[in-house]
C-alpha cells in the first residue's frame, strides 16, 4: 500500500475540500438548516469519497483504510475529547465575575496554564461558561472569545501530551512525555504577546463602553459590568471531586505510553501492536490494539464516574449540554474519512515538497494543521522527519528526529490549529457554546480574518526567532 499515495490523483481530495466548504458556507447562509443536517452533510461527503475509492481500488482496501483511520485515529481522538468535555462540565465556578479587562485577562491566563494539564478541551469547557457570564453585560464580546480560542483552546496545550491531540500521538510513537516542555519558550512568547494585545484591545473597548454608559445615565452606570454597588458573591468552585477523574484520564494517557513496549501489548520481534485482529490487506494487518482499548476504556470509565457522582443540578447550573461535543463528533467523522487521500498523498509525495529545514516543517505542518486535523497532520510530518536519516535526536518508532525539527513540527501543529474553527476540535465547541449564549460569532472566513491579522504575524516572528 506504500504506492497508494502515488496512485491517487490530486482531485481525490475534492470530497475533503467539499467538506471544508460546507463547514465554511452553510453556517453562513443556511445556519438553521446546517444545525439540523450537519451529520447528513458529513455522511454525504464521506460517501462521495468512499464509493469512487471502492470502485477504483476494491472493497477490501476501502474498508481497511476507513476502519484504520476510525479505529486508530478518530476513536481515540473523540474519546479523549468526550472524557475531558464530560468531566470538566461537572466543575462549576460560582460567584460574581465582572468582565473587566483584568478579570477577563486573568481567566485567559488561568485557562492557558491549565490547558497543558487538563487538555485544551478540558480547560476550554471549564472556563468558557464562567467567562461568558463575566462578559454577559459587555457590549463587545467577540474579541474575548476569539482570544480565548487562540490561547486556551490551542496554544495553551503545548507543554504535555495531554494538552493537545498531536502531542498525544507523538507520545504514543515514542516522544518522551516531558520532552514537550521544550515548547515553553515559543509558547511563552506567543502567550505574552497575545495577552498584552488582548488587554490593550479590551481596555480600549471597556473604556468606550463605560463612557457610553455614563453618557446615557449621568452619575451612574446602567451596566452591571461597571456597577460597583451590586453585591459581591464570593467566588467558589463546586464539583472539585471531578479532578480525581481528570487525574484518571492523565494516568490513562501516561500508562498508554509507558506500557507501549511491553510484550503483552507489542510484539518484540516485529514491533507491531497486539490486539483484536480485524483484517489483512497486502500483507498489512489491521489490529485494534489492546493498549488502545485499555486506555480508551479507562477514559470512558472516568467520564461515566463523573456523570454518576456529580449532581445533575450542578451540570444544569453550568448550562451543560451535549450539543457541542455532538457537533464535533459529526463534523470530524466526515473530516477524518475524507482526508484519507490528502494524508496518503502527503505521506507518499511529502519529500517532493522539499521540506527539510525546521522553518519548512513549522510552516508546512502549521498551514495543513489549520485545515486538516492537526493530529494526523503532525503524525504525517513526524514520519517524514523520521525518514530524513538523522544520526542523533529523539528516537521514535517512526525514526530518529532532530530535536529542532520535532520542535518545529510540534509548534506548527499546536499553534496553527488556532487559525481556523476546524484546526482543533475545542475551537468548534467554544464557538457553539458562545452562540448558545447569544454571542454572534464570526463566520468561518470571518474568524480566519482575525487569525490572519493577529496570529500570522506572530508565527512569522516564531519562525524568525526559533526556526531559522
Amino acid at each position: 500500500m506504500t504506492e497508494l499515495g502515488h496512485l491517487l490523483p490530486v482531485w481525490s481530495v475534492i470530497p475533503f475540500v467539499g467538506m471544508l466548504l460546507s463547514i465554511a458556507f452553510f453556517p453562513l447562509f443556511q445556519p438553521h438548516w446546517w444545525e439540523k443536517n450537519m451529520g447528513k452533510v458529513s455522511i454525504f461527503w464521506g460517501i462521495i469519497f468512499v464509493l469512487p475509492f471502492l470502485l477504483a481500488f476494491g472493497s477490501r482496501l476501502a474498508i481497511y483504510k476507513v476502519l484504520h483511520i476510525y479505529i486508530l485515529d478518530y476513536f481515540p481522538f473523540i474519546i479523549l475529547l468526550v472524557a475531558l468535555f464530560t468531566i470538566s462540565g461537572g466543575i462549576i465556578v460560582r460567584g460574581t465575575l465582572r468582565g473587566t479587562p483584568l478579570v477577563n485577562g486573568g481567566m485567559l491566563l488561568i485557562g492557558t496554564i491549565l490547558a497543558s494539564w487538563i487538555g485544551t478541551t478540558g480547560a476550554s469547557m471549564l472556563l468558557i461558561r464562567p467567562l461568558l457570564r463575566a462578559i454577559k453585560d459587555r457590549k463587545w464580546k467577540v474579541h474575548t472569545i476569539i482570544f480565548f480560542i487562540f490561547l486556551v483552546s490551542n496554544i495553551g496545550g503545548s507543554l504535555t501530551p495531554l494538552g493537545d491531540p498531536p502531542l498525544f500521538l507523538g507520545f504514543l510513537h515514542g516522544v518522551p512525555f516531558f520532552w514537550t516542555m521544550q515548547l515553553i519558550v515559543p509558547m511563552g512568547v506567543n502567550v505574552l504577546i497575545l495577552l498584552l494585545l488582548y488587554l490593550i484591545i479590551d481596555y480600549v473597548l471597556f473604556k468606550k463602553e463605560t463612557t457610553e454608559a455614563q453618557a446615557l445615565t449621568p452619575g451612574m452606570h446602567n451596566n452591571p459590568s461597571f456597577n460597583s454597588e451590586i453585591d459581591n458573591v464570593p467566588l467558589r468552585v463546586e464539583g472539585l471531586h471531578n479532578l480525581i477523574f481528570l487525574a484518571g484520564v492523565l494516568v490513562a494517557v501516561i500508562l498508554s505510553g509507558l506500557l507501549n513496549h511491553y510484550p503483552c501489548f507489542t510484539d518484540p520481534l516485529t514491533g507491531e501492536a497486539r490486539g483484536i485482529y480485524l483484517m489483512q490487506v497486502d500483507g498489512h494487518d489491521l489490529v485494534w490494539p489492546w493498549l488502545n482499548i485499555l486506555r480508551d476504556g479507562l477514559m470512558l470509565a472516568m467520564a461515566g464516574l463523573s456523570l454518576k457522582f456529580t449532581a445533575r443540578t450542578l451540570r444544569q447550573d453550568n448550562f451543560f449540554t451535549w450539543g457541542p461535543i455532538q457537533e464535533v463528533a459529526k463534523i470530524f467523522a466526515g473530516i477524518f474519512v475524507t482526508m484519507i487521500p490528502a494524508l496518503e498523498i502527503l505521506q507518499a509525495r511529502g519529500a517532493e515538497l522539499g521540506v527539510t529545514t525546521p522553518a519548512h516543517f513549522f510552516w508546512a505542518t502549521g498551514v495543513l494543521s489549520s485545515f486538516l486535523d492537526n493530529a494526523p497532520t503532525y503524525l504525517t510530518f513526524l514520519s517524514l522527519a523520521g525518514g530524513l536519516g538523522a544520526s542523533s535526536g529523539i528516537i521514535t518508532d517512526l525514526g530518529t528526529v532532530a530535536p529542532e525539527i520535532l520542535l518545529a513540527i510540534s509548534c506548527g501543529a499546536v499553534f496553527m490549529g488556532a487559525n481556523t474553527y476546524i484546526g482543533n476540535a475545542p475551537n468548534f465547541m467554544v464557538r457553539s457554546i458562545a452562540e448558545e449564549n447569544k454571542v454572534k460569532m464570526p463566520s468561518f472566513f470571518g474568524y480566519m480574518g482575525w487569525s490572519i491579522l493577529i496570529l500570522i504575524p506572530i508565527f512569522f516572528l516564531d519562525a524568525w526567532l526559533f526556526f531559522r
